[in-house]
């Protein structure tokens, strides 16, 4: 009898145990088969990460070698909520080591739905060294570059700036973005349960970006900031701005402007001030455009610089009379006087001479109503009204720089031009990307040498001769050439106004062997509104500070011993 209970027994623990054994079986082959590859896939998530080194962006420097923007090391803190074993722990380290607030942080890391959380982005690295070492499940740490600006308010509308993903967003941050950015790299880590990473399965190493090298000189840019500061502080001006180029090179040693920030805090300056207006900004030149008119008639050789005309102090012109700045009676002026003193009236009689579709020719020729091409992003054209659309007025604005809209780098480009021989070249912020050679800019031609020594002749009367509007812009030891600008501005609704005007002084120095092109356009200036008499003394303490500072050795001795005494 107890035999048979034996064997009873026994004989039920069997088909439990191979019920048992079935069910197993039957479980892993269900899992194996069926669920295979949905916990193929589950397995890899969960011990292999796919994570993205980023590459280091490249250092954009002056001509000089200084850095106007560089990557700083940094190193960013995140967490995998779902292999966090100790949230509290995580979150109170972070807070005693990095200073991150533990209340925000802990429910993040208590929500097993995200699989990335920035503990903290940036992190100082030797800080983020004394949380690693606390070997917290779930924390992970990768190398991360904070872009700064060493130089902080100078050039900041030019370099403009790197977002917090070190994409250029702005200037020539955003213009050479491709470059400056590289490649980043990949790696596959295998991590343990506790998250900690065991083995790198694969990696691609990421590639640096390029370094750009930039024309601008960052003490000739900071001098320029100060003055056109000053300027603007002096006049009670709206804002003011400044080129400084190389004619022979068409390089850009300073492209400035007032007011100006920190590069380092674009984030929170409002965008009015980021815009660089020296490129993306228009405005109607005035009397500076007249170069135009007079190197028209020159060059069709309708009139030499000492033709005389004998000009009344008003013009009609249809139905508009214009006249010019200072009250005068009837005079005879030369084509050089025309200039050097600025007469509305002369300049408006050699385009009558001149004629419309000529005058165009010279306005297209000259390049106004295109975009330079220079190596910024947002350059405007301006504008030049078509001919089919001028009116029988047109002829008595368009030549004293009127109804017509530049640039000013399209205006310091022109007298470039005349300052490097008549031979224009395109202006240009960069001079090369990593090792690859300079880029070849444009040039061409605009006035031939004999009429372009004529014009730059004149344009040193503007300065040097009594009575003309450019005396302010002497600088002792040195001859200087260029034109006075005293521009109205358009008043929104058809007009112009009374009260509000633009000032502008462009020139060259010296003038017997230009090495520096030098602009200064004032905008809404208070007290006075003359260029000869607020930017013309900007432009020659801009002018003179950047002589001394190349070394480049006077042209004139003799006003510089005039004015020693």
């Amino acid at each position: 009898m107890r035999a048979k209970q034996a064997n009873r027994r026994i004989s039920l623990l069997l088909v439990v145990i191979l019920l048992v054994l079935g069910g197993t079986m039957a479980r892993a082959a269900w899992l194996q088969v069926v669920q295979a590859a949905r916990l193929s896939n589950l397995a890899q998530g969960m011990h292999h990460e796919v994570v993205t080194t980023p590459a280091g962006r490249g250092t954009i420097f002056d001509r000089t070698g200084v850095p106007l923007a560089i990557g700083e090391q940094t190193t960013t803190v995140f967490a995998d909520p779902r292999q966090v074993r100790n949230a509290r722990a995580v979150a109170l380290a972070a807070h005693d080591i990095l200073g991150v607030s533990a209340n925000a942080l802990y429910p993040q890391l208590l929500d097993k739905r995200s699989q990335f959380v920035y503990v903290k982005r940036f992190a100082d690295p030797a800080r983020a060294r004394l949380l690693q070492k606390r070997g917290l499940a779930g924390v992970g740490f990768y190398p991360e570059q904070r872009r700064t600006y060493p130089q902080g308010s100078v050039a900041p509308q030019v370099i403009g700036y790197a977002g917090v993903d070190n994409t250029g967003l702005e200037g020539l941050e955003y213009a050479y973005n491709r470059p400056l950015s590289g490649h980043a790299g990949k790696e596959t880590i295998v991590r343990d349960p506790f998250g900690r990473a065991i083995d790198v399965l694969s990696s691609t190493p990421e590639v640096e970006g390029q370094d750009v090298f930039t024309t601008i000189d960052h003490t000739i840019q900071a001098n320029a900031e100060q003055v056109l500061s000053q300027t603007v502080h002096q006049w009670g001006a709206k804002d003011a701005v400044a080129i400084v180029l190389d004619p022979k090179t068409g390089a850009v040693l300073a492209m400035a402007q007032a007011p100006g920030y920190d590069a380092n805090k674009s984030d929170v300056v409002p965008l009015a001030f980021q815009r660089n207006r020296a490129v993306t900004d228009t405005y109607e030149p005035g009397s500076t455009f007249k170069l135009v008119t007079v190197t028209g008639a020159l060059s069709e050789g309708l009139v030499t610089p000492s033709t005389k005309f004998t000009l009344p102090y008003s013009i009609r012109v249809a139905d508009r009379v214009i006249h010019d700045a200072e009250p005068r009676g009837t005079e005879t002026l030369t084509v050089a006087q025309i200039l050097q003193r600025s007469s509305n009236v002369g300049a408006i009689t050699l385009a009558e001479k001149l004629g419309a579709p000529e005058l165009m020719k010279w306005i297209q020729r000259f390049g106004f109503g295109r975009p330079t091409g220079i190596d910024f992003p947002g350059e405007s054209g301006g504008a030049v009204l078509p001919l089919s659309l001028w009116s029988g007025s047109t002829i008595g604005n368009v030549p004293i720089g009127q109804g017509v809209a530049v640039t000013p780098i399209q205006m310091a480009s022109v007298y470039a031009a005349v300052a490097n021989g008549g031979v224009w070249i395109q202006p240009h912020l960069v001079d090369r990307v990593g090792n690859r050679p300079p880029a070849q800019w444009v040039r061409r031609r605009i006035i031939s040498p004999a009429v372009n020594t004529k014009v730059k002749t004149m344009l040193t009367g503007v300065v040097a001769d009594a009575g003309a509007t450019g005396t302010a812009a002497a600088i002792p030891g040195y001859t200087v050439a260029g034109k006075t600008g005293t521009a109205q501005k358009p008043n929104g609704h058809g007009g112009y106004s009374d009260t509000n005007f633009d000032a502008t002084f462009v020139g060259m120095v010296p003038a017997s062997n230009p090495r520096l092109v030098v602009l200064v356009m004032v905008d809404t200036p208070r007290g006075s509104i003359y260029g000869g008499v607020v930017a013309a003394p900007a432009f020659a303490a801009i002018a003179k500070f950047d002589l001394q500072y190349l070394e480049i050795p006077p042209d004139d001795p003799r006003t510089a011993l005039a004015a020693s005494h």
